[in-house]
């Protein structure tokens, strides 16, 4: 596994680095003493998967609050996600940054969210499988969320013509307002 710092402090892009042979390749996708001789967070309670059928539907932007907040790996399994991370810590240097990155069954890249972070994505084409790695587990009660248009982050998502969002997504706050 490849670690790469992304402009957000604490949060990186994790390239795969497969083993080939006449069968294919075999990846690590999960490296506890990786994690932690980078100093990150290694607890791994909950496994998830999310299916999307329509291209251009963006999911989020999520994060957990206190007692729950959760770190994520996350990368798409089929077909491909431009996946979008903010920071919402206001003591971090990178606060309100945004990053955001194509992932894809075929580049077969992960993203490591740190905690008090949100996240979502918005998918690059129809039937994406998205799957994630959570360090605590799904609390509805602390589910939280800001609105994936905020004008505070600016964010440029890739599609604009066909953006499918829940009605919950739809209506999470501006920062301001969750503040």
């Amino acid at each position: 596994m490849k670690f790469t710092k992304t402009p957000l402090e604490g949060a990186f892009l994790i390239e795969l680095q497969p083993v080939m042979d006449e069968r294919g390749f075999f990846a690590r996708t999960w490296d506890r003493e990786a994690l932690l001789d980078r100093d990150l967070d290694a607890e791994l309670v909950q496994c998830s998967i999310a299916f999307t059928p329509r291209g251009g539907t963006v999911r989020g932007l999520h994060f957990q609050v206190a007692p729950f907040e959760e770190t994520k790996l996350v990368r798409c399994t089929r077909g491909s996600v431009f996946d979008v991370i903010v920071d919402l810590r206001p003591e971090s240097r990178s606060y309100r940054g945004w990053y955001g990155v194509e992932l894809s069954a075929d580049n077969h890249r992960m993203l490591y969210v740190p905690k008090r972070f949100a996240h979502g994505y918005q998918t690059l084409a129809d039937d994406v499988e998205f799957a994630y790695q959570m360090s605590a587990p799904y609390s509805g009660a602390h589910a939280a969320g800001v609105r994936w248009d905020d004008p505070a982050f600016g964010i440029r998502w890739p599609q604009t013509e066909h953006r499918f969002l829940s009605a919950s997504d739809r209506n999470w706050p501006l920062l301001q307002a969750a503040a």
